[in-house]
């Protein structure tokens, strides 16, 4: 990560913080860029009565911050949910994973009535794929869905690290995903897959762009 581009997930951080409802349970995702809209959350911490996590790491992050975090299922609804990506198209739906937290992070995103998705330039792309496509996998299945990944082109590797969820993640590297809801629902039924990290089905509903001219706000 080059300094410019950390300055640019700062601006962006910072401008996502117009979207949180005060007085309301906050989604919050994983990644560097989230990493630091925490930090900027600090400044109105009073104003949030609790959050919903995508991981581990966001959890102890804002707990150490004196927030205090829900497990889903104590909540109904989510009224914003602010995560990053790995790449976003200009439907809007994007790749994510890259930090592992794939499955945690679609969840979230499914019981949000707005996802705010916040990201330096280096991210809009105009077709996924540039970015390797992570599968979360069971263990036992990640050869047999690795070689259905093969199958459609990509080059695949296991990644060392093990999930929230004790599962594994395949990088399928190599595609050109012009229709990412048809293959997000694809790789989704394959038996052993817990999830893609396509999230086309429930893209992002405001992106919030770090520029070299300043954030850029897109909204559908």
């Amino acid at each position: 990560m080059t300094i410019d581009q950390t300055a640019l997930k700062r601006e962006v951080a910072r401008a996502a913080i117009r979207y949180v409802k005060p007085g309301a349970v906050l989604g919050v995702g994983t990644g560097s860029t989230v990493d630091l809209f925490i930090d900027e959350l600090a400044a109105i911490r009073d104003s949030i009565p609790a959050c919903v996590s995508s991981s581990v790491r966001s959890t102890k992050r804002l707990e150490a911050l004196g927030f205090k975090v829900l497990d889903l299922n104590e909540v109904e609804e989510i009224e914003v949910y602010v995560d990053g990506a790995d790449e976003i198209d200009p439907h809007f739906a994007m790749v994510k994973g890259g930090g592992g937290a794939l499955t945690r992070e679609k969840i979230v995103a499914s019981v949000s009535k707005r996802f705010v998705c916040i990201a330096d330039a280096s991210k809009s792309v105009d077709v996924l794929g540039r970015f390797p496509l992570p599968v979360e996998v069971i263990p036992m299945a990640a050869r047999s869905v690795a070689r259905r990944l093969e199958a459609l082109g990509a080059k695949v590797a296991l990644r060392d690290f093990t999930t929230d969820n004790g599962c594994a993640i395949l990088d399928a590297s190599g595609l050109s995903i012009q229709d990412p809801a048809a293959l997000e629902d694809e790789v989704n039924s394959w038996p052993g897959v817990v999830t893609v990290g396509l999230f086309a089905r429930r893209g992002a509903d405001v992106l919030l762009l770090g520029t070299a001219e300043g954030v850029k706000t897109f909204e559908r």
